[in-house]
């Protein structure tokens, strides 16, 4: 781009700065197919007769009667308890208060979101309940107190938010106005109440059916959406395409995981990446293979750019964030390979099984150091760490995932404590490298530490032989481990096994471990703030397939296929997820063609460096803690948004310049960076659409379908095509280039929802 170019970019820019996501959250603001419907209805809040005041009333012990009241209450004093009467839904079995959120709005335009405290069924035959929430902010515990006078309020429900009635707080009237295009939702037998209907020729706004929620499901279940995988789904329905993923050879054989031997620890002369005596290295990937985390990155990339089997390696992924290991310790590429082989061998398998080979795993072993944890000094990281990142969190949980609290003293009950780890500590002293010659340790090396093969017990005099208390809940046979006084040798190994086996089945049945594993899959796969209701269906699977060897199948089909999870678009405030730098340049690249910088070839995956100006670099995080925690709440809400702990002024600008470098340029050859071929996508497919209509419509439509999900305000459409219609007909390649940079660097964009 030059730099007269540049200046226009950056005029248009300005004149779009409402769109550009500047440190926002989520913006408040047919053949074949086998799949039902996956469209819930809007709910509805009721109004007044003639009003768009909200039907509401204070909760007594009268309130929830059979009829709904006549007239709006007057107002509600702050942290009373209210009830709204809302319709159009479709409940399943069981779906009760927990899958509800009301929000307000005052008149100086800040956003609440309010406790929901039930929810009953009060007119069958016409489906309408009352919604009991209280009228106290969560969201700012109270730093910013909400104005005194009309609220727009608001209910969602399944991601989708009802409409805004007016609700008085302290008094009725006010300066606030409600959105355009209110209307009295007044109940009536005769009167339609739905919010959202399907089009009579069963067809929505972006040419057939349910398309914007096969843009959405391929957003969650892959590295991004592609034109003909779009169109397979079309034609074979989610479930079957499911199906197949879990089947699907992995890796895919064009990109077999890289094979780099294990080497000593200290490398040798001819491969320490330097420069001796002047005299270039001879190899000069030699390091990077075998030392860096090059191959494996470069890999990981080509495999989410091209691979077939997508599902698993985007589990895979999501499962490589929770029980996470770092390069930034971990020496050796062939030590993550073999950590990355358990990830995606059990990520459709079962979760004890995961949690006992991870535990073994040697890489696991080195970064949390239960290798060489022994009797004499025992070390608790990975004691620690698989209670509280891997399995069942630091606090007790209900069914749905909520944090109990223990009535007594107002706080969180805690699942373990110290002396808690300190007994898992002593159960998991003695384990080691597997150095044995023989079948035993068939990836050994002489001369160089053996961090692919399962670890073992090597020296029996290393294993604490006293008794452990382990965690303590209901039913739990596996609390207590006995002493095994007098044991020597063999029998001390056999020991220790079996107590690493009791220890994990006594975290593996604890009552958290469904809800916690739950929670973190949905979050990383589809929205960063689900609601307990979604947790708890999910926790249900989990739960129902303990046994199961391919119980993650069920879980993430369950997760991907969940009402929460689908459907064309969704309104709720709440719902989404940051796209995290890696998925943000993945979905972008599959989206536009990913190949090699001269177009030749495919792209080599050498991308670390862009992720990383970004605030990611995979495989590298800093902590076992991850690149950014589960629980983070985006500031000055009370928002869980995990990747949001990644957003800050610094890296909120270089997501715009990646948008920049490779829509308007591309990742050339360099061999200081040793990227060997590039990456470039291509906007041929669009710079059709701008050359058939000069009006900008069709390129408008493509792009609303392809990176919107049809789901693109009006407002953004007009600002967008206004600017694309300063380019000169004769430039379509630019139209295009800056409708699409437009749109990649809005909000409504890198929040996926």
């Amino acid at each position: 781009m030059n730099r007269k170019q540049l200046n226009d970019l950056l005029n248009d820019l300005r004149k779009i700065s409402g769109i550009l996501f500047i440190g926002c959250f989520l913006a408040f603001s047919v053949p074949a197919q086998t799949d039902p419907n996956p469209n819930s209805p809007t709910p509805v809040l009721l109004t007044a007769p003639g009003s768009t005041r909200a039907l509401a009333v204070r909760e007594t012990n009268k309130s929830l009667g059979d009829k709904l009241p006549t007239a709006p209450g007057d107002s509600f004093d702050p942290y009373s308890t209210v009830i709204l009467y809302v319709t159009n839904l479709e409940l399943l079995s069981g779906e009760s208060a927990s899958a509800f959120r009301v929000y307000g709005e005052d008149s100086n335009g800040r956003r609440f979101s309010f406790p929901v405290l039930g929810l009953k069924l009060i007119d069958r035959r016409n489906r309408i309940y009352a919604l009991i929430f209280k009228l106290g902010d969560e969201t700012r515990d109270g730093e910013q107190p909400m104005a005194e006078g009309e609220l727009l309020v608001s209910a969602a429900w399944r991601g989708l938010e009802s409409n805004r009635v007016r609700l008085g707080l302290g008094k009725v009237g006010g300066d606030i106005k409600d959105d355009g295009g209110t209307v009295p939702k007044s109940f009536s037998a005769s009167t339609d109440l739905s919010a959202s209907k399907q089009p009579a020729d069963e067809t929505n706004i972006i040419g057939y059916r349910w398309s914007g929620d096969r843009t959405r499901f391929l957003e969650q279940a892959t590295f991004g959406p592609t034109a003909a995988l779009e169109d397979r789904i079309r034609r074979i329905g989610l479930r079957t395409w499911l199906a197949e993923q879990f089947e699907t050879p992995y890796p895919s054989t064009a990109n077999p995981y890289p094979v780099f031997s294990l080497r000593a620890t200290n490398p040798a002369a001819d491969c320490n990446g330097l420069i001796d005596g002047g005299v270039p290295d001879p190899d000069p990937l030699c390091f990077a293979n075998h030392y860096t985390m090059y191959p494996v990155q470069n890999w990981f990339y080509k495999e989410a750019f091209y691979g077939d089997a997508q599902l698993r390696h985007r589990v895979a992924w999501a499962l490589a964030q929770l029980w996470v290991i770092s390069g930034v310790e971990v020496q050796q590429s062939s030590h993550l390979t073999a950590y990355h082989k358990v990830l995606s061998r059990n990520a459709f398998g079962n979760w004890r099984t995961l949690m006992q080979e991870m535990t073994l795993n040697p890489g696991m072993g080195g970064y949390l150091n239960m290798r060489n944890s022994t009797r004499f000094a025992p070390n608790e990281n990975y004691a620690r760490e698989v209670l509280q990142l891997f399995n069942i969190g630091l606090f007790m949980l209900d069914n749905e995932g909520k944090v109990i609290i223990d009535q007594t003293t107002n706080q969180p009950i805690p699942t373990y404590d110290q002396n808690t780890v300190n007994n898992f500590t002593l159960t998991f002293t003695g384990w080691n490298l597997c150095e044995v010659s023989g079948t035993q340790c068939p990836s050994r090396v002489p001369g160089a530490p053996n961090f692919i093969d399962p670890m073992i017990i090597t020296n029996p005099n290393n294993h604490e032989l006293s008794a452990k208390t382990l965690l303590t809940y209901p039913g739990s046979t596996t609390t207590n481990i006995a002493a095994c006084p007098g044991c020597t040798g063999t029998a001390i190994t056999t020991y220790a096994n079996n107590s690493l086996n009791q220890a994990l089945d006594n975290i593996y049945n604890h009552p958290n471990v469904a809800q916690f594993v739950s929670k973190f899959l949905i979050q990383q796969l589809v929205t960063g703030d689900p609601t307990p209701a979604y947790v708890g269906r999910i926790a249900a699977v989990f739960n129902a397939n303990r046994t199961n060897p391919t119980q993650m199948k069920e879980v993430i089909k369950a997760i991907l296929l969940d009402p929460e999870a689908r459907g064309d678009a969704k309104t709720d405030p709440r719902y989404g997820k940051l796209r995290e730098p890696v998925l943000f340049l993945t979905n972008l690249a599959r989206h536009f063609d990913v190949r090699s910088a001269d177009r030749s070839l495919l792209s080599d995956g050498v991308v670390s460096t862009e992720t990383s100006a970004m605030g990611q670099i995979a495989f590298m995080s800093p902590t076992v803690f991850n690149f950014y925690p589960p629980d983070y709440v985006v500031p000055g809400t009370a928002f869980k948004g995990p990747e949001f702990a990644l957003f800050t002024t610094g890296t909120s600008v270089t997501r715009i310049n990646f948008g920049n470098t490779i829509i308007f340029n591309r990742i050339d050859v360099n061999p200081n960076r040793r990227v060997t071929l590039g990456t470039s996508i291509s906007l041929a497919d669009l710079q059709t659409f701008a050359e058939a209509d000069p009006s900008g419509n069709q390129l408008m439509d493509a792009l609303n379908q392809k990176l919107m999900h049809g789901a693109m305000s009006a407002q953004m459409r007009s600002t967008i095509q206004n600017v694309v219609l300063t380019v000169p007909e004769s430039n379509p390649l630019l139209r295009v280039q800056r409708a699409v940079y437009l749109i990649v660097t809005s909000s409504q964009y890198q929040v996926q929802r």
